[in-house]
């Protein structure tokens, strides 16, 4: 499992910046393969790093300031801030809201 990790986080970091116009797209890009399409975490990487669901009370609850922070780096969230910028940053703490319950 640590190598599917390991393998998850290097084809994260390959993938192309896209535009902060589609936060659905960013995402799938570059939060899907660890927390799911739906936000979930119950994917096989997801499971292994028992990522957090971000449709749960607890994520949305935090300020979007504090969600930026964890998307930046925190935990075993590897630091985003060298590969998005601030505005990909704003755009996926605005779809990781869609994933409300």
């Amino acid at each position: 499992m640590k190598t599917a990790a390991i393998l998850a986080i290097g084809a994260f970091l390959a993938v192309p910046l896209l535009g902060a116009e589609d936060g659905a797209a960013l995402f799938k890009a570059r939060c899907a393969m660890c927390h799911g399409p739906d936000g979930s975490g119950l994917t096989p990487v997801g499971k292994s790093l028992k990522v957090r669901n971000l449709r749960s009370a607890d994520v949305q609850k935090q300020s979007d300031a504090e969600l930026a922070k964890i998307i930046n780096g925190k935990g075993k969230m590897p630091a985003m801030k060298a590969n998005l910028s601030d505005a990909d940053i704003r755009t996926l703490v605005a779809h990781i809201r869609t994933f409300k319950k």
